[in-house]
């Protein structure tokens, strides 16, 4: 074989990832893909979310994990990586752009770029990817098409590394309906124009197939029977199932293992094969101790691909033993070790996240990249049968070159209606938040810009839902650290917690409902310090839910003996989290969310009060 030969471009295969921000069609996209590529006998009968198999993804509707899947185009293989849009998941995005060529850059036709179409656009084109738009969603019936590509244009301009990156194609599609086409107004029946611009604008791999067998891993994966499963891309070189390789990498120590199985992406499953390429994506057993960013190698060429940069979380909480009453009733695992093992296995496939320990023993602090990263978690290791309590979130700060304190700020975009702009500003303005831009579109509908500090972000979905009767959509993305910007106010009153442990009764919860709002029904098991309700007054308050009524010998009328109670404010895991104060905890069990006092008796509380308020002084003095 030839120089000529060993180095060349494969024109049998593609790599392209599908990048864009959430809810602008991704997923169904792929799914229109995959039906019109012919592996599925009824392509009728495959339903939607077909990648999203997870059942938090399809309870949630959003993706968030990265994904492989392949596909048969005339005598091409086209890998796809469905990715997700939200920005907390960003690091999956992250981690897996650099095993495709290519990206296909998804845009909502009314919306249009959106905080994290920016993020991953940038990612993307840092690493030589070579673009293609698709405006998705023209059928709505407020798209403004013209409008949104001349936004993109623009976003190019200010992200483009190098001119060949202007040149890219724009096509319009409807997902919902797998249609696509190089006019808005004419759309070809299938995704046939996509497919055929992804062959002509998405380079081949070149393959160096002379070279020492290198791949960086992206991925794991793991099956029962196989054990664990490394996913990467083949960066030079040749691999052979059985062979003998190298695993290295940093801070992983070097260990030679033998290729188990070798086996390549298939449509939505994986395919063995003996022999695999440069320029495959590729997932490999027998390399037990593989992790993400780790390089498998020739034993006789032990250099390292380097791992591929994460940015840094911004929220962190901790993760606790349950030390409630109730503790042990509802999960299957509930240990200090078994806690800590489970989140050092997190640890392996999420890059984003990181665990460190706290001066208690079976207390850790959990890292990530905001509150949904961080709730998927939660209910994820819940589903699981772990039971554990998790804090309130805070911001992940740094220190700058002089020492002074540096907080997170995000881009936030809001889109709302033009009646609640008023309401959209107060709400940001009182949590630090400065406007950076306002655009009307004359239709009613307004889109505010603000930088805005990460922790006043902590509770303002539930709170900009609330005010503007969920007219309003929000998202953002990390932009910078930035000096403190000083104590923001909460608007959170104090809460209603029980007295008493025992059942909550009708009458009970009559009488806290003439105090406050409550969160429990009737017949729900509570403990001393439990949180049962919101108080409408700035301090805590406690009553007895489980008073039953008084019965004596008098007659009474019907209507004095029935209990008419309103129906209880139930929360999300999410709302759940943005009700915490400092002093407050979260409950986590297979079948329960229970918010409680960190001192669950009267008692606890008052000294803990006196004596924070005795350090404050002290620290004035």
């Amino acid at each position: 074989m030839t120089p000529t030969q060993a180095i060349a471009r494969r024109a049998d295969l593609r790599n392209v990832a599908i990048i864009a921000h959430v809810d602008h069609g991704k997923t169904t996209l792929v799914d229109g893909l995959l039906k019109q590529s012919n592996i599925f006998r009824d392509p009728d009968a495959a339903g939607d979310l077909i990648l999203d198999a997870n059942d938090l993804e399809r309870e949630r509707g959003i993706t968030i994990l990265s994904k492989n899947t392949a596909i048969q185009f005339h005598d091409v293989k086209i890998n796809v990586i469905d990715t997700p849009g939200h920005a907390d998941f960003g690091g999956e995005v992250e981690r897996v752009l650099n095993m495709a060529d290519g990206c296909i850059l998804l845009v909502d036709a009314s919306e249009g770029p959106m905080p994290q179409t920016r993020t991953v656009l940038a990612r993307a084109l840092e690493l030589g990817l070579r673009p293609i738009v698709v405006i998705n969603k023209i059928d709505r019936s407020n798209a403004r098409i013209d409008e949104v590509v001349e936004l993109i244009n623009d976003l190019f301009l200010d992200l483009a590394i190098d001119d060949s990156q202007l040149d890219f194609p724009i096509l319009y599609a409807i997902g919902r309906a797998g249609r696509a086409g190089f006019s808005p107004d004419d759309l070809a029946p299938d995704l046939l124009p996509l497919l055929e611009t992804v062959l002509e604008i998405v380079p081949a791999p070149v393959a160096d197939l002379e070279a020492p067998f290198q791949m960086l891993v992206s991925s794991i994966d793991y099956d029962s029977h196989r054990g664990r499963i490394a996913i990467g891309r083949i960066h030079r070189g040749t691999i052979r199932a059985g062979e003998v390789l190298a695993l290295t990498g940093e801070n992983v120590e070097t260990v030679r293992q033998r290729v188990s199985s070798l086996m390549t992406f298939e449509g939505l499953g994986k395919r063995d094969v003996e022999e695999a390429q440069a320029g495959d994506l590729i997932a490999v057993t027998g390399f037990n101790d593989a992790k993400i960013g780790s390089t498998i190698t020739d034993p006789n060429h032990l250099d390292a691909i380097p791992a591929v940069a994460i940015e840094e979380p911004t929220l962190k909480l901790t993760f606790g033993v349950n030390t409630s009453p109730f503790s042990g009733r509802d999960g299957e695992y509930s240990t200090s070790r078994q806690l800590g093992d489970r989140l050092n296995c997190e640890l392996e496939v999420n890059l984003s996240l990181r665990v460190e320990p706290t001066d208690q023993p079976d207390v850790f602090s959990v890292a990530g990249r905001g509150e949904l990263h961080l709730s998927v978690l939660i209910e994820t290791m819940r589903r699981e049968g772990f039971e554990f309590q998790v804090s309130r979130p805070e911001v992940v700060t740094r220190r700058g070159d002089d020492g002074e304190v540096l907080e997170p700020i995000e881009h936030l975009v809001v889109d709302v209606t033009e009646e609640f702009v008023g309401v959209v500003t107060e709400l940001t303005g009182s949590r630090k938040a400065r406007m950076l831009d306002l655009v009307n579109d004359g239709r009613g509908h307004v889109r505010l810009e603000f930088a805005i500090p990460t922790r006043g972000l902590i509770g303002l979905r539930n709170a900009m839902l609330t005010a503007t009767k969920g007219n309003a959509v929000m998202s953002s993305r990390l932009i910078d650290f930035e000096p403190w910007m000083g104590p923001i106010t909460s608007n959170r009153s104090g809460a209603l917690v029980a007295s008493e442990t025992g059942t909550a009764l009708a009458h009970g919860l009559a009488n806290a409902q003439e105090r406050g709002i409550t969160f429990i029904e009737p017949q729900t098991e509570v403990y001393e310090g439990m949180i049962i309700g919101q108080n409408p007054r700035q301090d805590d308050l406690a009553v007895n839910v489980c008073r039953a009524k008084k019965l004596t010998n008098m007659r009474a009328s019907t209507a004095d003996i029935s209990v008419r109670l309103t129906p209880p404010t139930l929360l999300s895991l999410e709302q759940s989290l943005d009700f915490l104060q400092d002093d407050e905890l979260l409950e986590v069990t297979p079948k329960a969310l229970r918010l409680r006092k960190r001192f669950l008796t009267l008692d606890a509380r008052a000294k803990e009060k006196k004596k924070s308020q005795a350090r404050e002084t002290s620290l004035a003095r």
